[in-house]
C-alpha cells in the first residue's frame, strides 16, 4: 500500500458505495465529513436512487457516476463485496477503500491485479483526520 498521506493528497472525487441519508450511520457521517473537508462526494445506493446527498443525486451503480472517480469508499458487508467487483472494475477508480470491519483478501487481490490500490478495514474519516 502506498503512503496514505500521499494517496489522500491525490484524491478529489470520492464515490460512496452504500451511502446513506441517515445521520447516525457511518455511511452518512463519514462521507459528510469528507464533503465538508472539500472532497467531491458522489453517493451510490439503489435504495435511495434519485435522492440528493452532498449536493448530488444518488445513483444506483458506480457505472452510473457521470465523472471520473478517484476513490470508492465502500460501506458494504465483506460477504457482499464480490457482487460489486465488476461494477468497481468498470468504474476504474485509483483507490478502493474498505471501511472499518470490511475486508476480503480475494476481492482486494482482484482489484490490485487490475492496478487499483486497496485499503482494507480502516476508517477514511479517521485516517484523514490523522493527516491534518
Amino acid at each position: 500500500m502506498e503512503n496514505l498521506e500521499e494517496l489522500l493528497s491525490q484524491v478529489h472525487t470520492i464515490a460512496v458505495l452504500g451511502a446513506s441519508p441517515r445521520p447516525h450511520k457511518p455511511a452518512f457521517f463519514v462521507p459528510d465529513y469528507l464533503h465538508r473537508a472539500g472532497y467531491r462526494v458522489l453517493p451510490v445506493n439503489p435504495v435511495y436512487l434519485g435522492q440528493q446527498l452532498w449536493d448530488t443525486p444518488v445513483v444506483g451503480r458506480l457505472s452510473q457516476v457521470p465523472e471520473a472517480i478517484d476513490l470508492v469508499n465502500v460501506f458494504r458487508r465483506s460477504e457482499l463485496l464480490m457482487g460489486h467487483l465488476d461494477d468497481i472494475l468498470a468504474a476504474r477508480p485509483k483507490v478502493v477503500w474498505l471501511q472499518s470491519g470490511i475486508q476480503d483478501e480475494g476481492f482486494a487481490a482482484r482489484l490490485e491485479a487490475a492496478g487499483i490500490v486497496v485499503v482494507q478495514n480502516r476508517c477514511l474519516m479517521v485516517e484523514h483526520r490523522r493527516r491534518l
